[in-house]
């Protein structure tokens, strides 16, 4: 457990909080209405990546530097600055207030270096409370400084049983997290591909996993399967590729037998995907069902998240395969849409 403190003064800047991973939707931005809070209270997690000025194109990154940075394909540019913005449910900030002046997204707070130290003024990080983005805190890595404190390192439990997500909002539309959650997997299930089709069960996985995967590798019979796989599923038969729960503190996966390629998921993603609710029992004849309330369906198909797709690929040593390379270009055409 810990708290930020301003790294000028001194001010302790938030209540105490315990670490977490970061969740795999930090960065996504879309949606059709105003976003929750990215972590829940009392947790924070901190991104390894650069977040901060100066930033440079990818002219000007040699190829040593992209290598030492774990970059194996183009992207559009680099920040420079250090990594370890620490983020925050928006509740848990302490002594902080708003630079007016820099508040100017779109229907609230964009996310420019707009929060300050009450004690000293000292810039300290951003507040993002703006359409399209998920509410949350970003200290700045050299404007706080950690200090532990007596308290549980992690929430209670074990962390591997969490709530499903539902892939479909009250609203009728499909689940921002849910994309941001398969963009995010999918690239190291093409990875784990070969560059062979792989196949997926009917249902929720065929939807968000299979229409893209029968896309980008086309081609018949499939020759590898791709299935959910952890705790409270069967163990055998393994799939060839395994959908495995992210543990939502370490960001660990769960282990797989060898010969498995475990590729990990948002816990509560895979839980909904690996425990569908059950549909209510009725008295219809056989083979017909009736719902009451009838289920949500989105008007559009489901399209994971292109940007956190590209992202991930960009990052795997296997994106230098020249197969997936014409995956990762073909993704960076701003024509092609990877769910349709």
């Amino acid at each position: 457990m810990a708290v930020f403190a301003c790294a000028g003064c001194g001010t302790e800047l938030t209540v105490p909080v315990t670490e977490v991973a970061l969740p795999p939707h930090a960065h996504r931005e879309g949606g059709d209405r105003y976003l929750p809070p990215l972590l829940e209270p009392g947790t924070f997690a901190v991104d390894p990546e650069p977040s901060e000025q100066p930033w440079r194109p990818w002219s000007a990154i040699t190829a040593a530097e992209a290598a030492e940075r774990g970059l194996y394909a183009p992207v559009d540019g680099l920040w420079s600055g250090p990594g370890g913005a620490v983020l925050l449910a928006p509740g848990d900030s302490l002594r902080t207030v708003l630079v007016p002046e820099t508040c100017d997204g779109c229907c609230g707070a964009g996310g420019e270096p707009n929060l300050a130290c009450a004690g000293c003024g000292r810039t300290v990080g951003a507040r993002i409370d703006d359409c399209y983005r998920w509410q949350a805190v970003w200290l700045h890595p050299r404007a706080v400084r950690r200090l532990p404190i007596e308290g549980p390192a992690r929430p209670a439990g074990d962390g591997w049983t969490v709530p499903p997500a539902p892939p479909v909002e009250p609203g009728g539309w499909w689940s921002d997290r849910w994309s941001a959650a398969v963009g995010t997997a999918l690239a190291e299930v093409l990875a784990a591909s070969g560059g062979e089709p792989v196949a997926t069960a009917p249902g929720l996985l065929t939807e968000t996993f299979g229409r893209t995967l029968h896309r980008l590798l086309p081609g018949a019979p499939p020759a590898r399967a791709l299935r959910p796989a952890g705790p409270g599923l069967a163990a055998v038969p393994a799939p060839d590729i395994a959908l495995v729960p992210r543990h939502p503190w370490t960001g660990a996966a769960w282990p797989t037998p060898p010969g498995t390629v475990a590729v990990p998921l948002d816990a509560g993603v895979w839980t909904y995907l690996a425990f569908p609710p059950p549909r209510l029992a009725t008295r219809l004849p056989a083979g017909e069902e009736r719902d009451d309330p009838l289920p949500l369906r989105p008007i559009r198909l489901f399209e994971p998240d292109r940007d956190l797709l590209r992202h991930r690929l960009a990052r795997l040593p296997s994106v230098r395969e020249p197969w997936l390379r014409a995956i990762y270009d073909q993704l960076g055409d701003r024509r092609h849409h990877p769910g349709a």
